[in-house]
C-alpha cells in the first residue's frame, strides 16, 4: 500500500502541492485527473522518491520512506515522452530491467515475450528505437515497466502518443494487468474520457489539490463540489447561477427549472447549476426545460457535434449525437432534463445529495 499523508511541495514562494492524502491500495488502478499544470507529474514525482516533499510522509507498506530517494525504491514510471536506450534493440530494451536485477535466461524470455504480444511488439523486437515510429518506441517503454515486476508502476499520459486503436485496446487490456500484478499503478490523464474507460479510482486534481478521490464512476456521478464536477467535464461543464425559490430554480436568464427528486428538498436560496454538455439536447424530449438562444459556432468532430450557444448572454456548449449544419446566429433550442443537473451551494458544495466520497 502506498500513502501520502499530508503531503506538500513548495519550490520557493510557490506552492506546487498543498496537503495531499491519499490511500493507494495493492492490485489498483489510481487515476490522477486533472488539467495540465494542477499538479499530476509533480505527485507523482513524489511518490517515486524522484523529489522530496516538503512537508508530510510517504508510506509504503507501513514503513516511512520520505525522502528515500528512486534508486532505492521498486518503482516503474512511464513517461508521455517516451525514454528507451538508444543503442539496444526493442528485446534488450525491455529485458533491461530483469538483466540488472539477475532474473535467470528462460524468466527474461518469457516475460518479454508476454509483453511484446500484449503491446502488438512482436515484429520489432530486433530493431533499435530509432527505426522505429513514435507509437513503437513508448510501447517499448510501456513494455519494459511491465517487465519489471514494480511495487509501484507510474504512468504519466502514457498513451497520448498512441493511435486510436492501440490506446483502445490498451485501456482494455491496462486494468486486468494491473489487477493482476498485485502493484500499485497510478495512471495521470488530462481526458475524463480516459478515466471512466479505465475505471478504478479517481483523485481529481486542481491546483496542487486533490479535491475528491474515490470509485472512478462515483466521483463522476457525485462529484462533491464544482471544481470537481469540472474537472471531470470535456467539454467544459456549463454552469447557471439560479435562485430557488419555492419548487422552482430561477435564472437570471429568465428560465425557470422544476426542482425535482433530491433538489426539491433544498432550503430557497442562491445556487449553481452544473449541466453536462452530453445532457443537453437539440429535439425537445419529455419532461425537458428548453434553453432558447442563437448559434455562436457548431463544430463536426465526425459521429457528434458541438453546438456553443449564446443563452441570454451566457455561452454554453451542447455535445449531440450526428452531424448537425447550424449557422451563426441562428436560432437554436438546447433542451435538458432538470434530474440530471447538479446543484452547487454559494461556496461551491454539492447540494441536495449523499455525501459524496471525498479525499482523504
Amino acid at each position: 500500500m502506498l500513502e501520502l499523508i499530508d503531503v506538500g511541495r513548495k519550490v520557493g514562494a510557490e506552492t506546487h502541492i498543498d496537503g495531499v492524502s491519499l490511500r493507494l491500495e495493492r492490485g489498483s488502478l489510481n487515476v490522477l485527473l486533472g488539467p495540465t499544470l494542477a499538479g499530476k507529474t509533480t505527485l507523482m514525482r513524489l511518490m517515486a522518491g524522484l523529489d522530496k516533499p516538503t512537508s508530510g510522509r510517504i508510506l509504503v507498506d507501513g514503513t516511512d520512506v520520505t525522502g528515500v530517494p528512486v534508486r532505492r525504491r521498486n518503482v516503474a514510471m512511464v513517461y508521455q515522452q517516451f525514454i528507451n536506450y538508444p543503442a539496444l534493440n526493442v528485446y534488450e530494451n525491455i529485458a533491461s530491467p530483469l538483466r540488472v536485477a539477475g532474473k535467470p535466461a528462460a524468466e527474461i524470455e518469457a516475460a518479454v515475450a508476454r509483453a511484446a504480444k500484449l503491446l502488438k511488439l512482436e515484429p520489432y523486437l530486433q530493431r533499435t528505437p530509432l527505426n522505429l515510429s513514435g507509437g513503437q518506441q513508448q510501447r517499448t517503454a510501456l513494455a519494459r515497466a511491465l517487465v519489471k515486476g514494480a511495487d509501484l508502476v507510474l504512468l504519466d499520459e502514457p498513451l497520448a502518443n498512441l493511435d486510436y486503436k492501440l490506446r483502445e485496446e490498451l485501456r482494455e487490456e491496462l486494468p486486468r494487468i494491473f489487477a493482476e500484478t498485485g502493484a500499485v499503478f497510478v495512471y495521470a490523464t488530462t481526458e475524463p474520457t480516459e478515466a471512466l474507460l479505465l475505471g478504478g479510482n479517481t483523485a481529481t486534481l486542481s491546483k496542487g489539490r486533490i479535491t475528491q478521490f474515490g470509485p472512478t464512476a462515483e466521483v463522476y456521478r457525485r462529484p462533491a463540489d464544482i471544481v470537481t464536477a469540472t474537472t471531470f467535464s470535456d467539454p467544459p461543464l456549463n454552469v447557471l447561477a439560479v435562485a430557488k425559490e419555492g419548487g422552482t430554480f430561477v435564472s437570471p436568464l429568465g428560465v425557470s427549472i422544476p426542482a425535482r427528486g433530491v433538489h426539491a428538498a433544498l432550503p430557497d436560496g442562491e445556487y449553481r447549476a452544473g449541466i453536462r454538455p452530453h445532457h443537453l439536447s437539440l429535439g425537445e424530449r419529455p419532461n425537458t426545460v428548453p434553453l432558447r438562444g442563437t448559434a455562436v459556432v457548431s463544430e463536426v468532430t465526425g459521429s457528434e457535434t458541438f453546438v456553443h450557444a449564446d443563452i441570454g448572454g451566457a455561452r454554453m456548449v451542447a455535445l449531440v449525437p450526428g452531424i448537425q449544419r447550424i449557422e451563426p446566429g441562428e436560432d437554436v433550442s438546447l433542451h435538458f432534463d432538470p434530474a440530471g443537473m447538479l446543484i452547487f451551494d454559494a461556496a461551491g458544495r454539492a447540494a441536495g445529495a449523499p455525501a459524496p466520497a471525498l479525499a482523504a
